[in-house]
């Protein structure tokens, strides 16, 4: 069971954290495949679709993200022996059971040497497969910065720059994508690219608001409909100052001088099929029905809220407010949940995430008679060791919230107010997770 350190002083924190506890455990790898994947004879069933594993010679596992050891672990439980090798990148691995799927390390957000060096060692047992090889790629949120494989002429510290760059300027995961897409060799499908003429499955657990494969890991696995020019377009909208190898190599695409991505239609996705396993929806749809146990009435507002984090967060206010007051959208006691993947615009060196600043722009504007909790489903809010926060209208003054944000400061504020979500690393990631219990037992 994972757990979760958070003070709950009242009936609804405690339904709070415990509705956040349900929604991670839903998404943990081993329950999702063993869910998902069985083996009857030689048929390998994943989701709906079936394998007959007597049309191949090998069965190599592949992939990766903060969520990609588990997926491992899961596999080979489900398939034991018949794996004939692989590769996953993590950020914290562990070792393999019985030694067949290697586990290696690589860093999120930012790449690192050690997830160079993994990438390459992935790459480099997917070269040169034929059509009787059946790839089980592990497509994670995380998998993008993991397992980095920069472009020719572009250096770690350059992808280690600009990916800095791109998270500070608070631009989307689609814009962010459409950068590292064109500035590595496995994303925007090249780990279908390179495994191909295999048949390629994808097991994805969606860390993207949607679930756009092209975007989930930066789609290794899945036709790119970004450009070069695309990538040059959000350099441009942010203002961004990138390395000139960088900005270099964007415009000799732009020019049609390096090929692009593969796009939908090509023939390198002719024996790919992607499965999408786990989402934000999931683990929405599990803490629901324990705010239902409790005898709350739940309502999942959306999986799909994005935007800059202390702005959702007034919005998540104004349904409690609007409960209160009239019943809309629903009446008190409720529970109401979101989820998604809002941003920060980083302005000041405070310590923080997008989970922080929500809930301590939140907890200056609350009603008295709500509590709001906000985790990043990974168990590390933005570059933090914490999840997120629990916040209720006595958790922080107005004026030390509005001074800690114009600093995105949140963590420190939050942790003397004793308001703080600590899980430690899950071993998944389905993005952000919000609960606002509302009225009765606050």
């Amino acid at each position: 069971m994972q757990e979760f350190d958070a003070r709950t002083p009242t009936p609804a924190h405690e339904t709070a954290i415990d509705c956040l506890q349900a929604g991670v455990e839903a998404v943990l790898p081993d329950r999702v495949v063993r869910e998902s994947v069985s083996l009857d004879g030689d048929t390998l069933t994943v989701a709906d679709a079936t394998y007959d594993l007597t049309a191949y010679d090998r069965i190599l596992v592949v992939g990766g993200g903060k969520a990609g050891d588990g997926v491992a672990d899961a596999l080979e439980a489900v398939l034991g022996d018949r794996i004939d090798g692989g590769v996953v990148g993590t950020p914290d691995p562990t070792p393999s059971a019985d030694g067949r799927i290697e586990r290696l390390p690589g860093d999120h957000p930012v790449p690192s040497a050690r997830g160079v060096e993994s990438t390459r060692r992935l790459a480099d047992l997917l070269s040169d497969l034929d059509d009787r090889t059946l790839v089980l790629a592990a497509i994670t949120g995380g998998a993008s910065a993991v397992l980095p494989a920069p472009a020719e002429g572009i250096s770690l510290a350059e992808l280690q720059e600009t990916t800095d760059r791109l998270l500070e300027s608070g631009a989307e995961i689609h814009d962010l994508n459409a950068v590292r897409k064109h500035v590595s060799t496995l994303k925007g499908g090249g780990l279908a690219r390179l495994a191909a003429p295999a048949t390629v499955v994808g097991l994805v657990l969606s860390d993207v608001v949607g679930n756009d494969l092209g975007v989930i890991a930066s789609g290794p696995t899945a036709p790119d409909e970004t450009t070069y020019d695309d990538a040059l377009d959000v350099l441009d909208r942010f203002d961004l100052d990138v390395p000139t190898s960088v900005r270099t190599r964007l415009a000799r695409g732009s020019a049609g001088d390096l090929p692009e991505t593969p796009k939908p239609g090509d023939p390198v996705f002719d024996r790919v099929t992607n499965h999408v396993l786990a989402d934000t929806f999931t683990a929405l749809d599990a803490a629901r029905e324990v705010a239902d146990e409790r005898g709350y009435d739940p309502l999942i507002l959306s999986s799909r809220v994005r935007g800059e984090a202390r702005e959702a967060a007034k919005t998540h206010v104004a349904v409690g407010e609007e409960s209160l007051a009239t019943g809309n959208p629903i009446s008190a006691p409720a529970v109401v949940l979101s989820g998604g993947e809002c941003t920060v615009t980083v302005r000041g060196d405070g310590d923080g995430g997008p989970n922080l600043e929500f809930c301590l722009a939140a907890a200056a504007e609350l009603p008295g008679e709500t509590v709001l909790a906000s985790i990043d489903s990974d168990g590390k809010d933005g570059g933090t060791d914490v999840a997120g926060a629990v916040v209720d209208s006595s958790s922080v003054a107005a004026g030390d919230a509005h001074a800690a944000l114009a600093r995105n400061d949140a963590l420190p504020v939050l942790r003397e107010a004793g308001a703080l979500v600590e899980s430690g690393a899950t071993g998944t990631n389905v993005n952000d997770l919000r609960v606002l219990v509302v009225g009765e037992g606050v």
